[in-house]
């Protein structure tokens, strides 16, 4: 937990809102002056903390909103309580700020994060991603088709329209995945090998016959059973490397209390 000071306000973040603080200033007083009145969302994002990753707030002890407007002032001191969504209790019950997520999981990634599109999709789960997308894009297709935003860019969660999204921390894309998973408790939801891992498309079992003209001598002698993707057309198959990725979805399946 960190305080942060402002000039007539002090702000407490807990848990893993430290995140977005200043290594130097994790765990004990910072300072930030204003003069203006300003809403608690404004004010929460001065400190680069994302709304969206706020679950809950107070103001003096109260639930609050982030559209709750506050006026600073030397002689007019407020404390504000800020809780990470993504963690059961801790905050006041019943003011929650985030929206359930939606269900079953679905995502729109930033361009920086291809690799871990392509996990998630591996995984089964509807992945919106272009390396081509801009900002404004991104947060009109997380808001209209209800997705989940993922970036590694926290100001793009500043927007307003973002309902769902979350600021990815690990950078290698392994780690990356597993921390989604974490995160949104994605693991009854599972469904590997479902879509294609490139486009998104859903994959549908076809006849050996129908692709033998695609595929290499040696994969058609050692492999029966094949898989196309209904969108781009690709052609996927158990190779030698599906022992090592079922093993892999099976350990995401189970929850980290369960490791």
């Amino acid at each position: 937990m960190s305080r942060v000071l402002a000039m007539g306000v002090q702000v407490l973040f807990h848990g893993c809102l430290d995140d977005f603080l200043p290594p130097a200033g994790r765990g004990q007083p910072a300072t930030q002056r204003t003069s203006r009145r300003t809403s608690l969302k404004d004010l929460v994002e001065s400190f680069g903390v994302p709304h969206t990753e706020v679950a809950a707030l107070t103001l003096n002890d109260v639930p609050a909103a982030f559209e709750t407007l506050i006026e600073s002032s030397e002689s007019d001191h407020h404390l504000i309580r800020a809780w990470p969504a993504g963690v059961s209790g801790g905050w006041p019950g019943g003011h929650a700020l985030q929206p359930p997520r939606p269900r079953p999981a679905r995502f729109v990634l930033d361009v920086h994060l291809g690799r871990l599109a392509r996990y998630l999709r591996l995984l089964g789960f509807d992945v919106c991603w272009r390396n081509d997308f801009e900002d404004e894009e991104l947060a009109d297709t997380s808001s209209a088709q209800k997705r989940i935003l993922l970036t590694r860019d926290r100001r793009l969660l500043y927007r307003r329209q973002i309902a769902h999204g979350y600021f990815v921390r690990a950078t290698d894309p392994s780690r990356q995945v597993e921390e989604i998973c974490q995160r949104f408790e994605l693991h009854d939801e599972i469904a590997a090998f479902k879509r294609c891992a490139r486009c998104n498309g859903l994959l549908m079992k076809v006849d050996k016959a129908s692709v033998a003209p695609l595929l290499k001598a040696r994969t058609l002698h050692y492999y029966d059973d094949f898989y196309r993707c209904a969108k781009c057309r690709h052609v996927y198959w158990q190779g030698s490397h599906f022992a090592r990725m079922s093993a892999w979805v099976e350990a995401l399946k189970r929850p980290a209390s369960e490791g």
